[in-house]
């Protein structure tokens, strides 16, 4: 995570409003660069931040009064930025978000890192340590490094569901967003087929439509010809911008080069980072326990409740859909290996 003085800094926008405007608890951190951004890329206006908010927080209680949900500033203020301070769409987006939440148990109960040790342990998944010239932390993921009769794949989806609910605590990453890098080297049709389209569908419909990150782009390496069929898999499910953020590199670390410069990688992707250390991302989640045992591992009110499967992003809602899809996507693989 990034940990400059940019942080501990109030924009100087944000300073311009007066005490009584600013609610207790919320500081905007981002620098005056970023704030430029925001408003460039995200119609983020500071001087209507908190108005922004505010309506959201009412458009809350009005439609969704039974919604188990953070109201707070610093909160909200993810799903406006995601939706580019749409209201609607960032409405749909929060009660998405906690709708997947409630949907897919396996994943999202008792989400916290110390119950997740094996997985960090395994390397399947880490934050580089350098962001990318335009300040997105890169998210590293490598099948390879998972055994499937050690834990199901649930386990590593919880893993990057756990990495993503902390990066986005950063406000300079909900303006940056994120780079996924994935190494597929040695990934076996065994392995890949744990990966099927009602798992795919879930993940995806979750991370387009029901959480509030930005992914600006996918960079896959060391592919091998198995991978066509996986990202067969994948694909449809795929909206026209993020599929178009998919970069297929192969060994040619040149190719990955030209996006991610080799001053923020590894020596082990060709970079000058110095070599892969896993450990300081585990022990920044591991120190993070007491927050998501509060944000996740609390019962639910008998109350709470998100109306009806029309919320759910699409492929959360009717998996018995998919069974043309897992025919296919079996063909897709065996015939690609």
């Amino acid at each position: 995570m990034s940990g400059g003085s940019d942080s501990q800094r109030t924009s100087p926008s944000a300073a311009s409003l007066s005490e009584n405007e600013l609610p207790p608890g919320y500081v905007c951190s981002l620098s005056e660069e970023l704030v430029a951004k925001a408003r460039e890329e995200l119609q983020e206006k500071p001087e209507w931040r908190l108005r922004d908010v505010q309506a959201l927080r009412d458009m809350v209680r009005k439609e969704h009064p039974t919604l188990s949900t953070s109201l707070d500033d610093a909160f909200l203020l993810r799903f406006l930025r995601a939706r580019k301070f749409d209201y609607d769409r960032a409405l749909q987006l929060l009660v998405s978000y906690h709708s997947c939440r409630r949907s897919w148990p396996e994943v999202f109960s008792n989400l916290r890192p110390s119950a997740l040790k094996d997985v960090l342990a395994s390397g399947f998944l880490t934050v580089l340590p350098h962001t990318d010239p335009r300040g997105c932390h890169i998210v590293l993921i490598r099948p390879d490094r998972w055994i499937p009769s050690n834990y199901p794949i649930t386990e590593n989806i919880r893993a990057i569901y756990l990495t993503l609910e902390k990066l986005i605590q950063s406000e300079e990453t909900q303006v940056n967003g994120i780079v996924i890098l994935a190494d597929y080297k040695g990934v076996s049709l065994s392995k890949a087929s744990h990966f099927g389209p009602f798992i795919a569908k879930k993940v995806i419909g979750i991370l387009q439509d029901g959480f509030p990150i930005r992914i600006k782009a996918v960079h896959v390496v060391n592919e091998p010809r198995i991978f066509k069929g996986i990202f067969a898999i994948i694909k449809p499910f795929l909206k026209e911008k993020i599929a178009n953020r998919f970069f297929l590199h192969g060994s040619d670390l040149n190719s990955l080069h030209t996006n991610l410069p080799r001053s923020v990688l590894p020596g082990e992707y060709g970079g000058t980072a110095g070599e892969l250390d896993t450990a300081a991302w585990n022990a920044l989640l591991l120190a993070s326990e007491d927050d998501f045992v509060r944000e996740f591992c609390q019962p639910v009110p008998a109350c709470d409740s998100v109306e009806g499967p029309a919320l759910l992003p699409e492929g959360l809602a009717a998996d018995a859909q998919c069974d043309d899809a897992v025919r296919a996507g079996k063909s897709q693989l065996y015939a690609c290996y």
